[in-house]
């Protein structure tokens, strides 16, 4: 996959995912990118996606499209989160099989393991157990999408990859404090704060569920990679194999941003998973690991923030 001509498409490159994908592919030389906003085609319309796909054949085609949101977003949209997945990763896999696509890049969650995975959750993990309640309509959209990808492989020889990214942040991020994932919306949370002079900050839950965090710019880089490297029905995590408590989280965050208040939790509120970390064994072995320390990626991201909030859409 070392041919730099190779017309690749970019499927949701505007969101988080899709843009850091985009600037990875084009710091490597990938110049041949095809993409489409969500007002030029409609992921979720079947024909649409396969007039796309015949007209401009791409040989590569990079998933990075889906309905994504936190705890409260997932709980409280069930049949928009499965039904929008469902179609849209339905349809970009079989038009790209159909259209002679060679390579095609399946972007699933770390959601999709069981509420009581064993920790670090291995790959083999998958379907050993309950899932999360609060977001299993995405994760079972998820797993679906990893089933139709090895079904594919299997019944046509389609070369179709899943990847399996943990918690992701970075520049880009959706900072809606009632839809966005908890990262970003404590980020924006405690800048408020800081700027109306509050005298604390409440955070949902109790504070000790443990989540693993990785700078979307990483996953980028571990995606290209592992479309230039990997061939094989078996779903590959991607972490940074460390994890930390929403409370130690909270905490950088608040350094971070400078915030001089009180940290509160609310221990009323849904916490999730109560750990969920990816064993990255199988990404090391085969040659990959994370290189932005979480610190590191938090100033980042608050550094793109400070440069956006005024743009966006929160």
């Amino acid at each position: 996959m070392d041919n730099l001509d190779r017309k690749i498409f970019v499927a949701g490159h505007r969101g988080l995912v899709g843009s850091a994908v985009l600037r990875c592919l084009e710091r490597r030389g990938y110049h041949n990118l095809l993409t489409r906003a969500r007002g030029e085609v409609d992921l979720t319309d079947y024909r649409a996606v396969a007039a796309l796909f015949q007209q401009e054949k791409p040989e590569v085609v990079i998933d990075a499209a889906a309905k994504v949101g936190g705890i409260l977003a997932n709980d409280s949209y069930p049949a928009d989160f499965i039904r929008d997945n469902l179609f849209i990763q339905n349809h970009l896999i079989d038009c790209a099989y159909r259209a002679g696509v060679r390579k095609f890049v399946f972007l699933g969650s770390s959601c999709i393991y069981p509420k009581a995975a064993p920790q670090p959750m291995r790959e083999e993990h998958l379907l050993t157990g309950a899932l999360e309640p609060t977001n299993e309509w995405y994760a079972v959209a998820k797993i679906a999408g990893i089933k139709m990808c090895q079904a594919y492989r299997r019944q046509y020889g389609f070369d179709a990859i899943s990847l399996m990214p943990t918690n992701l942040y970075g520049p880009g991020d959706y900072f809606d404090l009632e839809k966005s994932h908890v990262l970003p919306a404590l980020l924006r949370k405690f800048h408020e704060a800081k700027q109306r002079g509050d005298a604390a900050v409440t955070v949902w839950g109790s504070g000790t569920p443990r989540r693993e965090f990785l700078y979307v710019d990483d996953l980028a880089e571990a995606v290209v990679f592992l479309m230039e490297n990997y061939s094989d029905p078996g779903i590959v995590n991607i972490g940074t194999g460390e994890d930390l408590s929403i409370r130690e989280l909270a905490g950088m965050i608040r350094a971070e941003v400078g915030f001089a208040g009180e940290l509160r939790f609310d221990a009323s509120k849904p916490d999730g998973t109560p750990r969920k970390l990816l064993d990255v064994s199988r990404l090391s072995a085969l040659g990959w690991r994370a290189a932005t320390p979480l610190a590191e990626g938090i100033r980042k991201t608050y550094r793109w923030y400070l440069g956006h909030a005024a743009d966006l859409r929160v």
